[in-house]
């Protein structure tokens, strides 16, 4: 839909009148005054839950077929537009700043695979990238196996989930989503002749087997979304594909992948808290899955393959931060596991990859991951050596089994994003190719840095920082804060050009690696879910009143952000603390809390009740959960600057959730700050898709942060 951008108080003629209000102009005034903004109606609806009333004016919102819901949303897009239209001059000098250090046409590092050379480039005016490759070396003739820039022409989005091709190179196995909704349509294109056949629809993951006919997909629950059904497709074959598996409970999403040493299938279940994993040859596809260890509640293990034996890693008790296991692949009952990696507090054992001589692990300690790799021959262990003390570094991708390196990416506050290829015997690492930055980038004039802010509860909670040299400690620079601290997920640092208009305007830009996310380890992420969530708020004001005191800002030059279960940290923190920050930069946040998880027919509403807990059941989950929930604990008294946005097909976090927190703040805070809501009417939860228009939201987003710091240049 295309977003009308007529100002407010022109549209608000085109609306009914119970919909929303707007004050009305003073002909007479010798200057315009601002717009007044958008009023939603009320509609009261109360509910009562373990004997608790609750009251809601807005859960008319949800409809998004509403056609006064659309009114709302558009009457808050031309506020917004009226709003910042001052900022027009900014906005623009920001894009053309950001665009400038864009290689636009560009092409990434080939990866090899069955004797191809695959990668994607872009175009210098084109929104996205092509998917293509060469046969044995990039001087060979180029074929172009997905041109998005083609497949996006009729819709306002394009992404593409899966890309798999078979092992005789023949057949491509790729989704797509036109909506931003993340529901993917799974389509088989014959590379030989160009001809594309469509599958199946709302797939979420697939495979192929051996014989590069089968192809198994997962599809996604029409309602909930979670992934639940594995199918077997066997081209040429008549009637519906088989149906392999369907997951019951709700709690679990399914996937399935094929091990990098081509021999097996596996089909993940898996919840917050619990998995279990089944297995098939992939050169007998046909064969039914068998189970390699019953599922055990909040025991979660996920397998990889070597020669003949599994490797597992496990975290079942007594080892939270898993550890590393092997079994015969032919009777991996836990009775024959092997310890191959202890656990051992404070280390998270993330990921094991398994390659023919040797396999390599990702770890994380103190907010700082680590790749090591295990030599099956020599038996030597070897960290990949970094040369920053703040950075992250990771796998990349990795298709060949039988190879003497690993790619690999690194990155940090200051270095681009580098990909490598580490040689196993010689442990050398060689640069293949770092993020070109255009116009003169100097890393040395940067500094990263990692400071340890105290949380009430004694916790020492790690802020990562980058800013320009010349900082000094006298509370006058502005900064930028974010963090996520939910899901176990960890805040990596890394490099990202947009963030240089920032630090050379004078912008101090933080992270904060807050509990509830995965940077210490499990025992960081129980530390701020359930009934310890709010430790995830405490420990977020916490950093912020530490870089306050240690002069990198002040009170009234610092702008926090968040989106999603980070969104819902900045609805918390904002009710908590409302004098601590400038502004607010909140994106698709996660703030209806009780109310969604109240509703278990929402998009992924009942497998989230393992992280936040579950109000049906439990009154005390019930309770906590209101204690802290955003929408919830909206106050009138007076808020900072707050820029809100959202996606109307957001399936993630619908947009429901902050509309009514919006119109809510607007019916009760009593300040004059500026609350702005965007919406994106035609895209999902990461925003838009092409590349130029994800510059120019950027650049609508750092004008409003650095206006609001006292930066108008």
């Amino acid at each position: 839909m295309k977003r009308l951008t007529l100002p407010a108080l022109v549209l608000a003629a085109l609306i009914p009148t119970n919909i929303l209000t707007m004050a009305q102009t003073n002909d007479n005034a010798a200057a315009s005054p601002p717009p007044a903004p958008p009023v939603a109606k009320k509609v009261p609806r109360t509910i009562e839950v373990h004997g608790t009333k609750l009251s809601d004016d807005y859960f008319w919102m949800r409809d998004k077929k509403n056609p006064e819901v659309i009114a709302y949303l558009n009457a808050e897009n031309a506020y917004t537009d009226a709003m910042t239209k001052g900022t027009e001059a900014l906005r623009e000098r920001l894009y053309k700043e950001m665009l400038s250090r864009i290689k636009e046409t560009d092409t990434n590092v080939p990866y090899p695979y069955r004797g191809h050379l695959y990668y994607t480039r872009t175009e210098q005016g084109k929104q996205y990238p092509v998917f293509a490759r060469r046969k044995g070396q990039m001087t060979a003739p180029e074929q172009v196996l997905l041109d998005l820039n083609e497949m996006a022409k009729g819709h306002s989005f394009m992404s593409v989930g899966d890309f798999d091709v078979t092992s005789d190179s023949n057949l491509l196995a790729y989704s797509t989503d036109t909506t931003g909704f993340r529901e993917y349509t799974l389509y088989v294109k014959d590379l030989r002749t160009g001809a594309a056949t469509k599958i199946a629809e709302r797939v979420s993951s697939a495979a192929w087997a051996a014989d590069d006919r089968t192809l198994f997909y997962v599809v996604d629950h029409p309602q909930t979304k979670n992934p639940y059904r594995l199918y077997r497709h066997a081209p040429g074959k008549t009637g519906a594909d088989e149906l392999v598996y369907e997951e019951k409970d709700e709690m679990f999403n399914i996937g399935v992948e094929r091990t990098r040493s081509r021999g097996y299938i596996f089909l993940t279940s898996s919840s917050h808290t619990t998995s279990e994993v089944r297995y098939v040859p992939a050169d007998k596809p046909a064969e039914a899955f068998r189970v390699l260890l019953p599922r055990e509640a909040g025991h979660e293990y996920y397998a990889d393959h070597h020669g003949d034996r599994f490797f597992i890693r496990s975290n079942e008790k007594g080892a939270r931060n898993f550890k590393l296991v092997s079994a015969p692949a032919s009777d991996p009952r836990r009775v024959n596991w092997k310890e191959v990696i202890p656990h051992r507090p404070g280390v998270m054992l993330g990921g094991v990859e398994m390659f023919r001589d040797f396999y390599v692990v990702s770890e994380r300690g103190n907010a700082t991951p680590v790749l090591r790799v295990f030599d099956f021959k020599g038996g030597r262990a070897t960290d990949i050596a970094v040369p920053e003390p703040v950075y992250t570094i990771s796998m990349s991708t990795n298709r060949e089994f039988d190879t003497a390196k690993v790619r690999y990416t690194y990155q940090s506050f200051i270095t681009p994003a580098s990909t490598y290829d580490y040689d196993v015997k010689t442990g050398r690492s060689e640069l293949l190719k770092q993020q070109p930055v255009l116009g003169g980038y100097d890393p040395t004039l940067y500094k990263s840095e990692r400071v340890y802010a105290v949380a009430p509860d004694g916790t020492r909670v790690p802020v990562s920082l980058v800013y320009k040299k010349d900082l000094k400690p006298d509370g006058k620079r502005p900064m930028l804060l974010g963090a996520y601290g939910s899901y176990g997920i960890p805040s990596n640092v890394t490099f990202n050009s947009n963030r240089l208009s920032l630090l050379d305007r004078g912008v101090v830009v933080a992270t904060a690696h807050i509990r509830g996310g995965g940077d210490l380890g499990k025992e960081w992420h129980d530390a701020g879910k359930m009934m310890t969530k709010k430790n995830t708020f405490t420990d977020f004001i916490a950093a912020a009143e530490h870089l306050v005191k240690e002069g990198y800002t002040s009170k009234d030059r610092l702008v926090v952000s968040g989106g999603s279960a980070g969104g819902l940290l900045m609805g918390a923190v904002v009710n908590l603390r409302p004098d601590l920050f400038k502004a607010v930069v909140a994106y698709v946040p996660f703030v209806d809390v009780v109310n969604t998880e109240l509703d278990e027919t929402l998009p992924l509403t009942a497998g989230e009740w393992e992280e936040w807990g579950n109000p049906v059941k439990s009154k005390e989950n019930f309770l906590y959960m209101l204690s802290y929930s955003p929408y919830d604990n909206v106050e009138a008294k007076a808020y900072p600057a707050m820029l809100v946005k959202t996606s109307l097909n957001d399936s993630q976090v619908l947009f429901h959730e902050p509309t009514k927190w919006v119109a809510k703040l607007r019916s009760m805070k009593t300040d004059k700050n500026p609350l702005l809501f965007k919406v994106n009417m035609g895209a999902g939860h990461g925003g838009a898709s092409g590349r130029y228009d994800a510059l120019r939201e950027a650049a609508f987003d750092y004008a409003f942060m650095l206006t609001q710091m006292g930066i108008t240049e």
